[in-house]
């Protein structure tokens, strides 16, 4: 059997960080710089969690996950609950249609984070071809 990680532990961020830097050329992420944080609410465990994301010109050059509040200040902070953002993983709804609906919080120029919201589709596509334990 396959092994599972289990979201947003350092494990999935590992697998994470390899595959989006196997998968995702500077090409294919518009060559963008921007940061964002993903605030994460309600998760199973009662403790509020994040994933905190860098790119430079396309590239990843940061990924990190932990609890509570990030370390770090992004362009982009995304607060929403836990299950939207699992689905946004699994790729059930897009990052953008999240947005537009009110299931996602956004702190940052919004019409700036609708043009990137193919981007970070990208990116959860990627991440939804990780096997993963919600």
């Amino acid at each position: 059997m396959e092994e599972k990680f289990v979201y947003l532990s350092q494990a999935w961020r590992d697998e994470g960080e390899k595959r989006l830097k196997e998968s995702l050329s500077p090409e294919k992420m518009n060559h963008a710089t921007s940061s964002m944080t993903n605030l994460y609410k309600n998760c199973p465990d009662g403790i509020d969690r994040f994933l905190y994301f860098r790119f430079s010109n396309g590239e990843i050059a940061e990924m990190i996950v932990g609890e509570g509040e990030p370390p770090t200040k992004a362009e982009f902070r995304i607060t929403g609950d836990y299950e939207t953002f699992a689905r946004i993983t699994r790729g059930e709804i897009g990052a953008q249609k999240a947005l537009m609906t009110l299931k996602l919080k956004l702190r940052g120029n919004m019409v700036k984070a609708l043009r990137l919201a193919s981007l970070a589709d990208r990116l959860n596509k990627v991440l939804s071809t990780i096997p993963t334990q919600y």
